[in-house]
């Protein structure tokens, strides 16, 4: 590998398929195992009829739905523009201690945002990550 390869570095994880969204959604869990770090993606496009949405991480050490909580503020690193702008893309990283991650995105008022995420997992403790 060269000095400068990211892709087999790093792995790329589906939290919450793009989509224009008029509800709220619970992202789908994520598995830590084999990585020491994750940065989640946030990317946004149109907000309409005044979308107010907003994300949060929550973390387990199972996958769940009940076992999932907030991540304490001390264990996430940059911030997310809650509520969401339109046309950004922003993210958020974690340095807690959970083996799963799930973000959170919550419709507080107004008609739909379209939204994305993404979790980047690094510092892989085997590699080239397929």
């Amino acid at each position: 590998m060269t000095m400068r390869d990211l892709v087999h570095n790093i792995k790329a994880v589906n939290a919450v398929a793009a989509a224009t969204r008029s509800a709220s959604v619970d992202g789908d869990a994520v598995d830590l195992l084999g990585f020491d770090s994750v940065a989640l993606v946030v990317t946004t496009g149109a907000v309409t009829g005044a979308g107010n949405m907003t994300v949060k991480l929550q973390e387990s050490d199972t996958t769940t739905a009940g076992d999932f909580t907030d991540v304490d503020p001390a264990h996430l690193q940059g911030a997310i523009a809650n509520p969401l702008v339109a046309s950004t893309t922003t993210k958020l990283g974690y340095r807690g201690f959970k083996r799963y991650l799930r973000a959170v995105l919550t419709l507080n008022s107004g008609t739909s945002v379209t939204v994305g995420a993404v979790f980047l997992l690094g510092n892989a403790a085997e590699r080239p990550v397929a």
